[in-house]
């Protein structure tokens, strides 16, 4: 008779967590103490999980669904960090230095997270100096994420940047293959908006631009990509 496999909880907390880039290298034995003393909650779909500015309860982990990460500006309008998907992990910055959450975390579809208490985290970092190292490598990694989001902001036009939009999105809907560049879930003019840092009307004019110059086409809910060597050089715009 052949062994079921172990789909408890745990053991899919330890999988998960044992292919976090965050917590690459460190110790069987850390890892462990890590997966007892987590928490797993779920959320539906538009549920704040924790708020800008309040006291850091830890990190996260994602184990299904999609969870977003934005900041409201001083005119009430949203800009999207970050929208993070399974295997990834979320506001280990406040959880790291006790300060406040730096931004907003929303499930964005319903989502089970895991948290990981800072206290916990603290006993084992210095029980376990590997994971202290693991998780420097792993915040000098997202500075580089961050430094690449401000070029975006500050040398891309509005239409690059949305350009570099439309192939990400592409790529993460084939699994990196650039096999298909169509994108069945085509986002609102007002989603766009707030994942490029700029407003509906703009994103509306660079995407009537880049239809009528033949590079894409709208297909009912869809964004079909006709060329995307020329939305490539867009992109580099």
């Amino acid at each position: 008779m052949s062994q079921q496999p172990d789909n408890t909880p745990q053991s899919r907390l330890t999988k998960l967590l044992h292919e976090l880039s965050l917590l690459q290298g460190i110790t069987d034995p850390a890892l462990q103490k890590l997966v007892n003393s987590s928490i797993g909650r779920s959320y539906q779909e538009g549920r704040i999980i924790f708020i800008e500015g309040e006291p850091a309860v830890g990190f996260y982990v994602i184990e299904v669904g999609q969870v977003k990460i934005s900041r409201v500006s001083q005119d009430g309008r949203e800009h999207i960090l970050l929208l993070l998907g399974p295997g990834d992990s979320f506001n280990e910055v406040a959880a790291l230095d006790g300060g406040p959450n730096p931004a907003t975390a929303t499930a964005q579809t319903d989502a089970v997270v895991y948290c990981i208490l800072r206290g916990e985290l603290q006993q084992t970092v210095a029980q376990y100096p590997d994971l202290a190292w693991a998780m420097i490598e792993s915040m000098a990694r997202r500075a580089r994420q961050l430094v690449g989001m401000v070029q975006d902001l500050s040398m891309r036009s509005v239409k690059g940047r949305l350009a570099h939009l439309l192939l990400k999105q592409a790529e993460a809907n084939t699994g990196g293959t650039n096999t298909a560049d169509a994108i069945p879930r085509m986002l609102t003019q007002e989603e766009m908006a707030s994942r490029l840092g700029t407003v509906r009307e703009m994103v509306g004019r660079a995407l009537r631009s880049l239809a009528s110059q033949g590079i894409i086409e709208f297909d009912r809910h869809r964004i079909i990509i006709l060329d995307s060597e020329r939305l490539s050089k867009e992109a580099e715009v």
